[in-house]
């Protein structure tokens, strides 16, 4: 399998060059193939968000080489990274930051929109398929005010996936929801990650989800533990 992520000795820092500088991450090494499916897990505070966000390119590393999809990232300029962010990474957060005042359809719109300048037929019928996938036929025209915490995230996921990236980084994309509804999110990333073989990062606290990733990731006070392999299916 291919690397769809690479992390070689990543460090970030903040407040460099001031009486606060602290670095956060130290050094973190890390490879996530081709249709893989990773748990990150760790307490709180030890480097999780931060090193997600290094991934999904919202913020450089202090040092060290991160590549995406082949690209290494310390060479692109910042249009090229916010490029290479819009085709290349899906994001699912927690609070799934849908737009309110536009439908469920539009929502998942967005990043083809926002990429081409334009909403063509392509793209509506692109968000409707994958609305239709995740169970929401028939809500297109909703907005998110009329509709439940499940199926938001769920028009989320969908935003996410439609421009097919090559990684889905999850931060606690289910730790608002209910068990069934967590499940049922769970879900919809695995099928996807099977069907496009793309490679998902999900951060989660739910030790029994994370078991049911291909590997988990612990990451303590920065740095990277041992992984372990998930369970079957």
């Amino acid at each position: 399998m291919a690397p769809i992520v690479e992390l070689s000795g990543i460090r970030k820092s903040y407040g460099i060059g001031t009486p606060v500088e602290a670095e956060v991450l130290h050094g973190i090494d890390l490879r996530i193939d081709e249709g893989e499916f990773v748990a990150l897990t760790g307490p709180s505070g030890s480097g999780k968000s931060t090193l997600l966000n290094v991934i999904g390119l919202l913020e450089r590393p202090s040092a060290g080489r991160l590549e995406i999809d082949g690209r290494d990232t310390a060479a692109l300029a910042e249009s090229e990274l916010t490029g290479l962010r819009g085709r290349a990474i899906g994001f699912v957060f927690q609070f799934h930051h849908l737009l309110p005042g536009f439908s469920a359809l539009e929502n998942v719109m967005m990043p083809a929109i926002i990429e081409r300048g334009t909403a063509d037929d392509g793209a509506q019928r692109t968000a409707a398929e994958l609305l239709r996938r995740v169970g929401l036929q028939g809500e297109e025209h909703k907005r998110p005010s009329q509709l439940s915490g499940g199926m938001q995230q769920r028009v989320a996921i969908a935003r996410a996936l439609s421009l097919s990236p090559r990684v889905v980084l999850a931060d606690e994309p289910t730790g608002n929801l209910d068990t069934k509804s967590a499940d049922a999110v769970f879900e919809l990333l695995r099928e996807f990650n099977r069907d496009m073989k793309s490679a998902c990062l999900i951060v989660t606290h739910d030790q029994r989800l994370a078991r049911r990733c291909d590997r988990r990731v612990e990451i303590v006070d920065g740095r990277i533990c041992d992984g372990a392999p998930g369970e079957p299916g």
